[in-house]
C-alpha cells in the first residue's frame, strides 16, 4: 500500500517557472474587464497617438485605464503623455506603472531604459518574454480598459499579445488612401488567422480644416475607413481630422489633448471613447 505522505508534495521541490508566470498574468487580466490591442497595417497613421488620445478620453470619462506600449522598438507612449522617469518596484516585487493621471497609467520599455535614446536590439523570444512581464510583473490592479498599443503591421508583437490575451480586441487606424486600407485588410486578415476579433476601424487623418476659411480638404481622401468597415460588417467607431498640432506636440513631449482641450481632435476622441464605452458594455 502507498503510503499517504508518498503522495505529499515535496516543499522543497522547486517550482515551473512558467506556471508561476502565467497564474501572474492571468491573475493580472482577471482583474481588467476590456482589452484593446491598437494595430495598424501600416506606420505612419497615427496609431500610437490614437491610443494615447484615446485612452486619456477613456480615463476622463471616469475610466480606470492603462496603456501599454508594446512597441518595443519605437516606445513613444511616455513622450506623448510627457511621462519622465524610469518605473519603480512596490514592496510586493511587482512594477509600479507610470501615473499620467488618477485614472490612467502606462507602461513602456522606455520606461526601463536609462537612457531614452537607447535601442532596444531583441529577436522573438525575448520580446515575448517582456510582454509576458508587462502584464504579469506590473500592478495594474483593478481597470476598465487595458490599451494595448502595438507596432505596424503582423509581426511577433500583435502575435504574442493573441497568443497571452485571448480576450483582447483589436481596434485598427487606418487613414482613408487606398494604400493604407489594403493594409487594414492585411491587419482584419491577421486578426481571423489569430482568432481575435476585431472591435472597430479608426479613420485618422480624415481631412484638415483650413485655418483661413474653415473648408474642409481631404488631403488622403474621405470615407475609405467607413466603407472598409461596412464592407467587412465591422464597427466604425469615427472619423480623427488632421491637426499640425498632434506633431508639435508629439515633438515637443508635450500631451495634445491638455494643450488643445477644445479642438475639433480631442471632441472626436471624446466621441469614439464614448462609442467604445457603449460597445463594450453590451460585450
Amino acid at each position: 500500500m502507498v503510503e499517504i505522505m508518498d503522495k505529499v508534495p515535496d516543499p522543497s521541490a522547486k517550482k515551473d517557472p512558467h506556471a508561476e508566470q502565467d497564474a501572474k498574468i492571468n491573475s493580472a487580466l482577471g482583474k481588467i474587464r476590456h482589452k484593446f490591442l491598437v494595430m495598424s497595417g501600416k506606420g505612419g497613421v497615427g496609431k500610437t497617438s490614437t491610443a494615447v488620445n484615446l485612452s486619456i478620453a477613456l480615463a476622463n470619462k471616469g475610466f480606470k485605464v492603462g496603456i501599454m506600449d508594446v512597441d518595443l522598438h519605437g516606445p513613444d507612449v511616455p513622450r506623448m503623455l510627457g511621462l519622465n522617469g524610469m518605473l519603480e518596484v512596490g514592496p510586493n516585487g511587482k512594477l509600479t506603472p507610470a501615473s499620467y493621471s488618477n485614472n490612467l497609467k502606462a507602461v513602456s520599455v522606455e520606461s526601463l531604459m536609462p537612457t531614452k535614446d537607447e535601442a532596444v536590439i531583441w529577436r522573438g523570444p525575448i520580446k515575448y518574454s517582456a510582454i509576458q512581464q508587462f502584464i504579469g510583473d506590473v500592478e495594474w490592479g483593478e481597470l476598465d480598459f487595458l490599451v494595448i498599443d502595438s507596432p505596424p503591421g503582423t509581426g511577433d508583437e500583435p502575435l504574442t499579445i493573441a497568443q497571452i490575451v485571448k480576450d483582447a480586441k483589436a481596434i485598427i487606424v487606418t487613414t482613408p488612401q487606398e494604400v493604407a486600407l489594403a493594409d487594414v485588410r492585411k491587419s482584419i486578415s491577421f486578426c481571423k488567422r489569430v482568432k481575435m476579433n476585431v472591435f472597430g476601424l479608426i479613420e485618422n487623418m480624415s481631412g484638415l480644416s483650413c485655418p483661413h476659411c474653415g473648408e474642409i480638404i481631404d488631403l488622403f481622401g474621405s470615407g475609405g475607413g467607413e466603407k472598409t468597415a461596412r464592407q467587412f460588417g465591422l464597427n466604425f467607431l469615427g472619423r480623427i481630422p488632421i491637426d499640425p498640432n498632434v506633431v508639435q506636440c508629439g515633438d515637443s513631449g508635450q500631451c495634445y489633448r491638455d494643450a488643445n482641450a477644445d479642438s475639433n481632435v480631442t471632441r472626436a476622441f471624446d466621441e469614439i471613447a464614448g462609442k467604445m464605452a457603449e460597445l463594450s458594455r453590451k460585450i
